[in-house]
């Protein structure tokens, strides 16, 4: 059922296959128009989920005139799938593949003018899959990860040892059929943890609290088999072939997903607009930066995927 949201778009609760399994999306549709609307699909970074603040994005887009899906990987959040937290990136291509259909399906939207939202770990996979081909009006990239070598140099060398033991045995127990071996998507520095940069577990924290929810509504772990893989994931080398618009969003002080290496990824791109903002990786989802974040996306949407087409 449809809830409306002051006039200016309606929500509801929907979901798509993906894999034989169901993929919860929330679907924003924009105030009554005689036009299709363009569509904006996005998901969330490394671990998380949509209501992780995607929510707050999602308002923003829908209330310019876009229509919105917003969806969590196959067994994370809201969505189907055992075993849980098991982030496995060919299957969150997938996801993304099949949520981009299902953006396609629905009505009033113009299957001509689909726009690709990621963050962090997704806005890797945007990279990824708008440089393979897949037909897009529009990218839209926030503190990408670009780089596998460059996401393990800058965890550090004691933090990967702390994981990759993990990492092992749950790729063991995943071969012999047994439950996953969990770890920390964020931790404390010097802990065990997928993120231990200073910021990153102050920085999940905020994000529960800015989306109003209890530190628990959600688990902060995934299989630890992901340690193994993350080295060798570098959507960069998928950057020179994307020919859509894309904005490409970094932070300075980013720990996680090092500046330069996504300046330089950025730069491949052949219709890029660099933004770089004062901050830490998880910045970009709250107030003070949010607001200046989301209103460049927003103009850069404008520019290039208006609202309405012009006649």
């Amino acid at each position: 059922m449809a809830e409306t949201h002051d006039g200016t778009f309606t929500t509801s609760e929907e979901w798509f296959d993906s894999g034989g399994t169901r993929c919860a999306a929330r679907v924003y549709r924009p105030a009554a128009t005689d036009q299709p609307s363009p569509v904006i699909v996005m998901a969330h970074g490394f671990g998380a989920v949509r209501a992780l603040r995607l929510y707050a994005y999602a308002e923003r887009f829908a209330a310019a005139g876009y229509a919105v899906v917003v969806f969590d990987y196959r067994s994370f959040g809201e969505s189907e799938g055992e075993p849980r937290q098991v982030l496995d990136i060919a299957m969150q291509h997938e996801d993304w593949r099949a949520a981009l259909r299902y953006a396609r399906s629905l009505e009033g939207i113009d299957r001509t003018r689909v726009v690709a939202w990621g963050t962090s770990f997704s806005g890797g996979h945007v990279i990824t899959i708008a440089g393979q081909g897949e037909p897009l009006a529009a990218v839209i990239a926030q503190v990408p990860h670009v780089s596998g070598p460059a996401a393990v140099r800058s965890t550090g060398l004691r933090a990967a040892l702390r994981v990759g033991l993990p990492g092992i045995r749950d790729a063991i127990a995943s071969r012999l059929g047994r439950a996953p071996v969990y770890v920390p998507s964020v931790g404390l520095p010097g802990r065990t943890g997928m993120m231990t940069s200073p910021d990153a577990y102050p920085g999940m924290h905020a994000l529960f609290r800015e989306s109003g929810l209890q530190e628990d509504t959600y688990p902060r772990t995934v299989a630890a088999r992901i340690a193994l893989k993350i080295g060798f994931y570098s959507p960069r080398r998928w950057a020179g072939n994307i020919t859509c618009p894309a904005l490409v969003q970094i932070v300075a002080q980013d720990a996680i997903t090092p500046m330069r290496v996504a300046e330089r990824a950025a730069g491949k791109m052949r219709h890029s607009t660099v933004r770089v903002y004062e901050g830490g990786h998880f910045d970009p989802y709250i107030e003070p930066l949010f607001s200046t974040v989301v209103t460049d996306q927003i103009e850069f949407l404008h520019r290039h995927v208006p609202p309405v087409k012009d006649a």
